[in-house]
């Protein structure tokens, strides 16, 4: 079936679509005006035979703006620019018989393709992709290249949907890099904002204003999804990035502002749906994967193959959230929720979400979340860090500041051996100690309206540190956030050793038996002690044991075959992890 939106190359030329109810008139700006046919329910539609692909086009609405394409497949000279045809099929992919990998084989790194490198372009991320393997990771998850207004961003307030921010390359770069990690055995997910548009650069309120509600998200005004034109543009969107880019998942950003209507379909299950019947034509694993504060189980299902309506996983700031507590003793915003970590981590280690319908003060003093203990494990993706949790720091500080090395490295033994699916932030495979502060690039007011807003809500640390507190909108800030991949300490080599052999265990003995698992039990005592089981899928149980105090434990380590910390003689070190295998 033929999209919707945008400019598709054709057997004799371009096609041209655009809906646009609110104008009374729309041209196509190409080497001279063309009036485009207005159709039923606000389309407009121009056939421009002889056009090469590659041409640069705008719209122009009554005579009174030229705007870019809303489904624009390419902004060379950014999202005020004009767009540029895109013919997706002329690029010649070598991985061609790839089809994905199942969705137990999963572990996750994040990464800004901006600050991956120096270079900060697409096509300068694939000569890193063997330390990706080499490490274990098996899926690069890329945040948002929705275009966004500027060359400097964390990619969150992109506004031309279709089109990879040309700030990190074309999309044939793009296409290239995925190419390179399918043919070394790497999936790649994409981050997609469906719950706002930016606030530099687009005009969809000028000439479709019902794309939005009176409703309004943390970041601008909710996207009316009742409009089936409004649906469709996010679905198919959705499924561009998953064909003409072969993405293999998607990671769906603040899904619970995406404002959904009781009782109706919800753009998440049409979503969902689209994808697993792609999925299923085209014999791919898929996966669709949410952040979502309201902790709704009823979203996800794992075991869904393909996708038919849910998603396969969700990120789990509840467990990061009960690990950054217990690690740094920080209890303000949100980690205020989480009063007793080493109990809260347990619950996570037990049945996933910590809040599962309990009230929360930091949530609008109500109760969050759904009973989650009946999904399979791998439901969750866990992490200790993430673009979030670190770039929301007024320093953009990392773990590695705020922690000891032995206690980080208990909790990655716990992290990326448990029977979830793990996630690393790009550079914690070495413990790298780059800060993630958040930039921008906006211009003028909006500039000074960031500016502003930052040092409103980081009052207490503008008052603390002063001019340490990076700019957002000075490129020096950007800079400050560049991964070097050039001098590792020892200590750095060696937490990349044990990564790597956290991850080589991982993929021996855990992965094999993560289809079929369930949760079992978790306990934490007083004095630092967490055990946990949970029964796998080839009937096999998986225990651990933990000490997470600076004290020695004197404790039974449950039975079973070592596979992780050894033999203990019933003394647990300060930090120590133990993983056991038995029936």
């Amino acid at each position: 079936m033929r999209p919707s939106f945008g400019a598709k190359p054709t057997k004799d030329g371009v096609s041209f679509r655009l809906w646009a109810p609110a104008a009374r008139r729309v041209d196509l700006l190409l080497d001279r005006r063309h009036a485009m046919q207005r159709r039923q329910d606000g389309w407009y539609v121009a056939e421009i035979s002889g056009l090469a692909t590659g041409s640069a086009y705008k719209f122009r609405i009554d005579d009174e703006i030229d705007v870019p394409d809303p489904a624009s497949a390419f902004q060379p000279e950014d999202v005020f620019g004009p767009s540029q045809v895109i013919d997706h099929d002329a690029f010649a992919w070598r991985a061609r018989d790839w089809r994905g990998r199942p969705w137990e084989e999963t572990v996750l790194i994040e990464t800004h393709v901006g600050t991956f490198t120096s270079e900060g372009t697409y096509r300068a991320m694939i000569d890193k992709l063997d330390h990706l393997v080499a490490t274990g990771i098996t899926a690069l998850e890329l945040m948002p290249l929705a275009d966004f207004a500027g060359r400097r961003g964390w990619g969150y307030d992109g506004v031309l949907w279709y089109a990879p921010d040309s700030a990190y390359g074309r999309p044939e770069d793009l296409k290239t890099l995925i190419d390179e990690a399918h043919l070394r055995g790497l999936m790649v997910f994409l981050d997609v904002v469906y719950n706002h548009f930016g606030p530099e650069g687009n005009y969809l309120g000028r000439y479709a204003p019902a794309f939005f509600t009176d409703a309004h998200t943390p970041w601008g005004s909710a996207i009316d999804y009742r409009v089936p034109q409004v649906r469709a543009f996010a679905v198919e969107n959705a499924l561009s990035w998953l064909t003409d880019y072969r993405f293999d998942g998607l990671r769906l950003d603040a899904a619970n502002h995406i404002v959904a209507i009781p009782g109706e379909i919800s753009m998440l299950q049409d979503l969902s749906v689209a994808a697993g019947e792609l999925a299923k034509a085209m014999g791919r694993h898929i996966h669709l994967v949410l952040e979502n504060g309201d902790n709704r189980a009823s979203l996800l299902d794992a075991a869904e193959e393909p996708p038919n309506g849910k998603y396969r996983a969700q990120w789990n700031d509840d467990y990061h959230h009960a690990w950054h507590v217990m690690l740094t003793g920080e209890h303000a915003g949100y980690y205020g929720d989480y009063q007793t970590p080493r109990m809260d981590l347990a619950r996570a280690l037990a049945s996933g979400f910590v809040y599962q319908g309990e009230f929360s003060e930091f949530w609008g003093k109500k109760p969050r979340g759904e009973p989650s203990g009946k999904l399979p494990p791998a439901t969750f993706v866990n992490f200790l860090q993430n673009h979030d949790q670190i770039g929301n720091r007024p320093l953009g500080d990392r773990l590695e500041s705020l922690a000891s090395p032995r206690q980080i490295e208990a909790a990655l033994a716990v992290t990326l051996l448990a029977p979830m699916v793990p996630m690393l932030f790009q550079g914690e495979e070495w413990g790298s100690t780059v800060p993630f502060p958040f930039f921008c690039d906006f211009q003028g007011g909006l500039a000074d309206a960031v500016r502003k807003g930052r040092k409103q809500e980081y009052a207490w640390a503008y008052e603390t540190y002063g001019d340490e507190v990076p700019d957002p909108l000075d490129p020096a800030t950007l800079q400050s956030a560049l991964l070097d991949w050039t001098d590792r300490s020892p200590q750095q080599d060696a937490r990349l050793a044990l990564v790597r052999q956290l991850l080589a265990l991982r993929r021996k003995e855990i992965v094999p038996r993560l289809r079929g698992g369930s949760f079992g039990d978790a306990d934490a005592t007083d004095n630092g002690l967490l055990t946990a089981h949970w029964r796998m899928g080839d009937g096999t149980v998986l225990r651990l044991t933990a000490n997470l105090s600076d004290q020695e434990i004197i404790a039974n380590v449950s039975a079973g075959t070592p596979i992780w910390g050894g033999e203990t003689n019933g003394r647990l070190p300060p930090w120590s992890v133990v993983w056991r295998l038995g029936d």
